[in-house]
């Protein structure tokens, strides 16, 4: 009698987990993967150098500004993505982060290079910080870069930190982030934008293949966002549906989370709920497991489980 107890007791707490996902996608508590903040006070938070104020635009982009786009279509948690006007000064997403509590996770920038970065990264671990972002910038050598004995330090450290590299990269890097994944198979890597395929023109097909290809790496996901930028960069933006449905496929709604890359997401006539409506209501295919994790559960494993700190 007590082991069949238990085993229903069992049973029924992994019945009501994956109810509670399926519940969850129905009622909202969304996760938006993918935000930038920043403020109009360069006093306290100067600008990095080469930037200056004309170019933060819109001028400032704060909390209460996101909640005014987010909160209303069920959002309640978001992953900050340092801003490139700080560069390396991640001070002003830290203090975002602590003023509230529970809410924000971070990306944030680091120099490969600095001979401290794995000591840098472990400090802003500790802080919340459960991302790393690795653009090219200026780099006229990929593989020079992504290769280059900083990176690997950068790479290494954030897997036995449990924590993610975030590339943001054009298709054309993609066969060089595959080697990366093959060389750094413990790392779990988080994709921005589709790798950006449809942002200048029709993605080519073998750019979506180099895409799809990196769902072998099992620590390897993407994030279905900037619907703005890509393919026909116009609301509803049902054009992206084929691309959506071939990631899910490849990678499982389990490595795929949804973002909308506030605030560009809100500005020039697109706004905040053709973004998230896109995986939420529009496309039939999928479904609301897939939803559920798509919209939450993928996000929060990756940017808001606990670290090894």
């Amino acid at each position: 009698m007590t082991h069949t107890r238990r085993s229903f007791l069992a049973s029924s707490a992994a019945l009501l987990t994956g109810c509670d996902l399926l519940s969850t996608s129905r009622k909202g508590n969304w996760i938006d993967a993918h935000v930038h903040v920043w403020t109009p006070d360069v006093e306290k938070y100067p600008l990095a150098r080469g930037y200056a104020v004309s170019d933060m635009q819109p001028p400032s982009f704060t909390p209460e500004q996101l909640f005014a786009h987010c909160r209303p279509e069920g959002v309640q948690r978001v992953v900050l993505i340092q801003m490139s006007y700080y560069q390396t000064d991640n001070r002003y997403m830290l203090d975002v982060m602590r003023s509230h509590p529970g809410v924000f996770s971070g990306v944030a920038i680091v120099d490969e290079n600095a001979p401290d970065v794995a000591a840098t990264m472990r400090s802003l671990v500790k802080q919340g910080v459960r991302g790393f972002r690795i653009t090219a910038g200026k780099a006229k050598n990929l593989s020079g870069w992504l290769g280059s004995p900083g990176m690997g330090t950068l790479w290494k450290t954030a897997a036995e930190l449990k924590v993610s590299v975030c590339p943001l990269i054009n298709p054309d890097t993609l066969p060089l982030l595959d080697k990366m994944c093959e060389w750094y198979p413990d790392t779990s890597v988080v994709i921005d934008h589709f790798a950006r395929l449809g942002m200048a023109g029709a993605a080519k097909p073998e750019e979506t293949q180099n895409l799809l290809r990196l769902a072998r790496h099992a620590k390897t996901h993407v994030k279905a966002s900037a619907f703005y930028a890509l393919g026909a960069k116009k609301a509803p933006y049902l054009d992206m549906g084929p691309l959506v449905r071939q990631v899910r496929d490849a990678f499982g709604p389990q490595r795929v989370m949804w973002a909308s890359d506030c605030p560009f997401q809100v500005e020039h006539g697109h706004n905040y709920h053709n973004s998230i409506a896109l995986i939420r209501d529009r496309l039939d295919f999928l479904s609301a497991e897939d939803k559920a994790w798509m919209l939450r559960g993928t996000a929060d494993k990756v940017f808001f489980s606990a670290a090894a700190i």
